[in-house]
């Protein structure tokens, strides 16, 4: 780099007080340092936090909202894992005693068939088969009928009861 048709590098007039360089550096003006200074007092005062009781309640308010949040949710899980814990032990109960069930009902089964049964009627109740000339059919055109019999001569005392008798059923 050249300065006035001159190598800077190694150019050592540079860092010399010459008169023609006194004049040089008058004519360019000096920058002006751009820093504020401030009393200490003002400088301690202004790095401190302000922190006033509004700041400091609605922090505090803050935390807690947070931590009971927290604190829900985890008791909430706490819950949701116990009745998981139940349906699934209810649910491992539900399918022994179906196998029981389901076992018995097989046992049941072997020991009373229909065959059995019958054999069991006719040999020791001495029963058999009804036979077609034993059956009679009868006919029902004219519809369902109901009577009620009731006992004469009752007293008011049974009446009374037969009253809140009904009132039950």
């Amino acid at each position: 780099m050249a300065l006035d048709g001159r190598s800077v590098a190694y150019d050592i007039s540079l860092f010399e007080t010459t008169a023609e360089r006194l004049e040089e550096q008058k004519r360019v003006p000096r920058r002006r340092h751009n820093v504020v200074s401030l009393p200490e007092e003002d400088l301690i005062k202004n790095s401190r936090a302000k922190r006033g009781p509004a700041k400091i309640f609605t922090g505090v308010l803050l935390g807690a909202i947070i931590t009971a949040t927290v604190a829900f949710i985890i008791h909430g899980q706490v819950q949701l894992t116990e009745l998981n814990q139940k349906i699934n032990n209810a649910a491992a109960d539900l399918s022994d005693q179906e196998s029981l069930y389901t076992q018995l009902q097989m046992k049941v089964d072997s020991k009373l068939s229909t065959a059995e049964v019958e054999e069991y009627a006719e040999s020791k109740l001495g029963m058999s088969k009804a036979d077609s000339y034993q059956k009679e059919y009868i006919s029902l055109s004219q519809g369902d009928k109901a009577e009620v019999a009731q006992e004469e001569g009752s007293n008011i005392f049974e009446s009374i009861a037969q009253a809140f008798a009904s009132l039950w059923s």
